[in-house]
This record gives C-alpha cells, structure tokens and sequence, in this order.
C-alpha cells in the first residue's frame, strides 16, 4: 500500500474556509481539492509579482547608493586638495624666503 497524504478539513477552514465542502449540518467534511490547484497557483502569481516588485526597488536603491557614493568620492577627493593646497602654498611661501 502506497502512503498518501491529505489535508484536515478542519485546518483548512481555518485557513481559507472556501476550500472546504460541508456535511449536512455544515460542518467541514473534505477539502475540495479541485479548488486547491487554482488558489495556490493563484497565491504563487501574487508571490511572483511581489518578488518582482522587490528586485525592481532594489536595483533602484542599488543605483541610488552607487551614485551617493561616487558623490561622497569626489567630496572626498576636493577635501583633501584643499587640506594640502595650504602646505604646498606654506612650502613655497618657506621655500621663497630661503633664497
């Protein structure tokens, strides 16, 4: 005998209670397996949207940080001219009075 696998009725209401069909006194009997295919093909599809969403607002913060920091490079860079710009003109100033 092949073991086969099923799903409670009763966790599944709890879930999405469409997906249960009722007894009599309407209480849940089976799940209504025919429906399941369509809902998680369904809720895939929203997961696959999503992620999409996602990677397209990553590779916008992506872009957005690559331009920051190539903005923070050339702060950076005219920080340090202007750091040495006062030494070399001390040196030459220095360098002029010894003659």
């Amino acid at each position: 005998m092949v073991p086969q696998f099923g799903l409670v009725a009763e966790q599944v209401e709890k879930v999405n209670p469409d997906l249960v069909a009722r007894d009599e006194q309407g209480k849940p009997y089976t799940v209504r397996y025919d429906a399941l295919n369509a809902m998680l093909l369904n809720e895939f599809l929203k997961e696959h949207s999503h992620v999409q969403e996602q990677d397209a607002i990553i590779t916008r913060q992506q872009k957005q940080i690559d331009a920051l920091v190539m903005g923070l490079q050339k702060v950076t860079a005219q920080l340090e001219l202007i750091e040495t710009a006062p030494n070399a003109v001390s040196n030459q100033l220095l360098g002029d009075r010894s003659r």
